[in-house]
């Protein structure tokens, strides 16, 4: 009796040690950020989106179904069509009250978060900068987007909250 109690409770102690080890990591706060950079020499705006991974992943596995991995080779090709879907639902930019189509380039994963690259078409200098960004809004309603916006060398940054989307800046 008692080498079957030992094994029962070493099989209990393995199981919620495995728990605390294995599965999805756990962050308190849903924050990413996004930095909008206007290049004056090639005349478009550079973004570029850092977020943590295991959030993107869960936000695309909602939004479009199935599993997308950051880590594995096999869905590189399944994760540049999502983000690029995302990107231009979550995304949008204004310059001078002109809507400014803005495309997916690529993403590069960095330990636990992953860096999304976009960049405009070409645009002149803006006086006035307006975005929407709601990346990880279908997955958190406590997400938060911190928000830079450079133009010329001025940065102006700003937090967005769930619900707050819209971002505008003079420059």
């Amino acid at each position: 009796m008692s080498r079957k109690f030992f094994w029962s409770f070493l099989l209990v102690l393995m199981m919620v040690f495995q728990s605390f080890t294995e599965g999805e990591a756990f962050h308190p706060y849903h924050v990413g950020s996004v930095e909008i950079n206007y290049n004056a020499k090639s005349r478009t705006f550079e973004v570029t989106g850092r977020f943590f991974l295991d959030d993107m992943e869960n936000s695309l596995g909602k939004k479009y179904g199935g599993a997308f991995h950051f880590n594995d080779e096999k869905y590189i090709a399944k994760l540049n069509d999502a983000l690029q879907k995302y990107c231009a639902e979550y995304f949008k930019l204004k310059a001078d009250n002109k809507f400014i189509k803005v495309n997916y380039i690529g993403y590069e994963e960095d330990q636990e978060s992953v860096n999304i690259f976009m960049e405009s078409e070409p645009a002149p200098a803006p006086k006035k900068v307006e975005t929407a960004v709601s990346f990880l809004y279908n997955l958190f309603d406590d997400q938060i987007n911190i928000v830079h916006i450079i133009v010329n060398g001025q940065r102006n940054s700003e937090k967005l909250t769930y619900p707050n989307r819209y971002l505008y800046k003079q420059f």
